[in-house]
């Protein structure tokens, strides 16, 4: 399956959980792609991937602009050009808001958001001498559904909604299609830390009786990165078995 044959995709917070099930979906599809990672890559080469040579990770924290021009830069130098952006990174600091940190809503606010922000500003231009492009942003849920002691985490994935719209309508006209995900709850390393008897209090409230894993997340992104799907923009994708509705 070569339907992304010829792109170049860009997916930050890629080393593990969704963002490296995304990495892995667009190779496979048959994209190069660049991913960014903030601390050690496990087990790199991933299986199945130790052959390729379109796969390149850089180390690079999404909240650092001189960071995110040298990951552009070598992105263009090594490939040519970006046509597929996925804002994934992203962090949690979870508390009440009566005793949340200022750093705590700052550092989050600043990766999730600010980071997607950065990495489309400095790669519009090339989306726009390759006369079009993708950007996906990795929203979440929360976005949309109050979860108590997230206030940070839900401003900055909700904030991503409103960026995600205002875009579409901005870069239409350049063929850039923008859209967000929105994971539910997802089989994650971060899923796997939440007590097993809270876990299956979780599944009941979701319809599909399950969590969803990464797998599916990533076949979506990949949908949306491809000329199949030029004709969608601006639209927030729920995937969570339900739970939104």
């Amino acid at each position: 399956m070569n339907m992304l044959a010829g792109k170049v995709g860009l997916v930050t917070g890629g080393s593990r959980g969704i963002g490296r099930s995304v990495v892995a979906r667009l190779a496979a599809c048959g994209a190069s792609v660049v991913f960014t990672h903030s601390g050690p890559l496990h087990g790199w080469p991933w299986e199945g991937l130790k052959q390729s040579e379109h796969i390149l990770p850089i180390k690079a924290d999404v909240c650092d602009a001189q960071a995110t021009e040298r990951v552009i830069t070598t992105t263009l130098e090594q490939f040519g050009g970006v046509d597929i952006l996925v804002n994934n990174a992203g962090i949690v600091r979870d508390g009440l808001m009566a005793t949340m940190r200022a750093e705590d809503w700052e550092q989050v606010l600043d990766t999730n958001l600010g980071g997607a922000f950065r990495y489309i500003r400095a790669s519009l231009g090339s989306m726009m001498r390759r006369d079009g492009g993708r950007i996906i942003n990795i929203s979440s849920i929360g976005a949309i559904r109050g979860i108590a002691g997230q206030a940070n985490y839900a401003a900055s994935k909700a904030g991503l909604l409103g960026l995600t719209r205002s875009l579409a309508a901005e870069l239409a006209g350049f063929n850039i299609t923008v859209n967000a995900v929105l994971p539910g709850y997802i089989q994650t390393d971060m899923l796997e830390s939440i007590p097993a008897n809270v876990r299956q209090q979780l599944t009941r409230k979701i319809p599909a009786k399950r969590f969803g894993n990464t797998a599916e997340i990533a076949s979506l992104v990949a949908f949306l990165a491809s000329s199949e799907a030029g004709y969608i923009t601006g639209q927030a994708i729920a995937i969570d078995g339900g739970l939104s509705n």
